[in-house]
């Protein structure tokens, strides 16, 4: 895609254009990174970490509970 220019100023304008663009692509990585990192920091692991425990335990102490019931109920 080759575009014929008539003047600098057009010229000038599409690279100004650019030059925006590759700004806002700096400053969206930037805003990843810190987001990244911040994703990535003890305190946050810890956090989802105990999270994923506790739904763990959640879980598998309904099942043994669903479980208890069954038998409960099946008993004569």
């Amino acid at each position: 895609m080759t575009k014929k220019y008539s003047s600098f100023s057009e010229i000038d304008n599409d690279l100004k254009i650019l030059k925006l663009k590759r700004e806002i692509a700096k400053e969206n990585l930037k805003l990843d990174l810190k987001s990244t990192k911040s994703h990535l920091s003890p305190a946050q692991m810890v956090s989802t970490t105990s999270f994923g425990v506790k739904q763990l335990a959640v879980d598998f102490a309904l099942s043994k509970g669903l479980d208890w019931l069954h038998r409960l109920r099946r008993k004569p």
